[in-house]
């Protein structure tokens, strides 16, 4: 048994350093940095799915170096107030940056259409023309993108 301890001492200190560092490096307190680095990686999961309708057709942006296309996808909840159901809706503002993938949904995708996202959250940051603060906004970088045609069937298309 002492020998498997001696054997983590140096994983036990390097951890050690590495929180230590970590709290160091903090600009305020509960904040961690964007980005640092580390001696041993630990699993995170950043992961968003999203079912909705498209709001507006898919608009290209970006530039020839870094393409971009933006589309804008509504989901609802639904709830009960008193006698009344309403249904609230959230938008999301979803980014495509693998090539395919951004072809395929320029090309085909349009307004209305039901469909199925799949991807990460990410933040943009620009700065406000105004008065040069930053301006984050949350964004679904997506890896996936299923349609459904109109009658809420899956769309035969491959690998999108």
């Amino acid at each position: 048994m002492l020998r498997n301890v001696t054997r983590q001492l140096p994983l036990l200190r390097q951890c050690t350093t590495a929180l230590w560092a970590t709290q160091r490096n903090m600009s305020s307190p509960g904040e961690f940095p964007r980005t640092q680095r580390v001696e041993r990686l630990e699993k995170t999961i950043n992961q968003v799915m999203l079912l909705g309708r498209v709001g507006a057709n898919p608009e290209r942006r970006g530039t020839e170096e870094h393409p971009v296309v933006t589309f804008s996808l509504a989901t609802h909840t639904n709830y009960r107030k008193q006698d009344d159901l309403i249904q609230q809706t959230d938008w999301h503002r979803i980014a495509v940056f693998k090539p395919y993938l951004r072809d395929v949904v320029y090309q085909y995708m349009s307004k209305g259409q039901r469909v199925m996202v799949q991807g990460r959250l990410g933040y943009l940051e620009r700065k406000d023309p105004n008065d040069d603060s930053i301006i984050k906004t949350a964004t679904i970088v997506a890896d996936e993108v299923i349609f459904f045609n109109k009658s809420g069937q899956v769309e035969d298309m491959q690998a999108i």
